[in-house]
């Protein structure tokens, strides 16, 4: 499982975390020169905001499995800390369950989103249906979604495997630890 994860972790950062970079980049150079032409040449692509818009999106939501698995997401971990640091054996052993089952959740809430959302793909996929500007069908940008929703889901599940692995009195991921380590005390 631990070279699963490796693998996982090398294709987030080696060519994911660079497409979602690629694509914000691009996407706000071209919002800037449609900024430029619309108010200095007074002409404006029909189909500009379109793909600025939901490119952007695209970019932000290709992101979200990284975020999770670096760790790097907002969350409210207050209690958790707390019962870490002051709860003793006890506190630890619920603030893991806790853990646990925030995990558990997550993978069936992207699983959820995922399944039950491929109806729509396949409605706009087949009704060809476009955006506002009628210059992009809505697929690509949909499907994107959902991937990065499943991508979201993945790093979740390897979450839930190495605490669940801690849990059972067995070691984790060895390369999770290191990142946890690297990185300092999860709050």
């Amino acid at each position: 499982m631990n070279k699963l994860y490796d693998l996982w972790r090398l294709f987030q950062d080696n060519f994911l975390q660079y497409l979602s970079a690629i694509l914000l980049l691009c996407l706000t150079l071209l919002a800037i020169l449609e900024v430029v032409r619309r108010y200095v040449l007074g002409v404006s692509f029909e189909w500009q905001q379109d793909l600025v818009t939901f490119g952007i999106l695209s970019g932000i939501f290709l992101f979200f499995g990284i975020t999770q698995a670096r760790r790097a997401h907002l969350r409210v971990s207050a209690l958790l800390l707390l019962l870490r640091q002051k709860g003793g054996k006890t506190g630890r052993l619920i603030a893991r369950l806790a853990e646990i089952f925030g995990q558990i959740l997550a993978v069936w809430i992207c699983a959820y989103i995922v399944w039950t959302s491929s109806e729509h793909l396949i409605y706009l996929i087949k009704e060809e249906r476009k955006t506002e500007s009628l210059y992009f069908l809505m697929w690509p940008f949909f499907l994107t979604f959902l991937t990065s929703i499943g991508f979201l889901g993945i790093s979740f599940l390897f979450q839930l495997w190495n605490e669940v692995k801690i849990l059972a009195g067995l070691p984790g991921l060895p390369s999770m630890q290191k990142e946890e380590e690297d990185s300092g005390p999860i709050l």
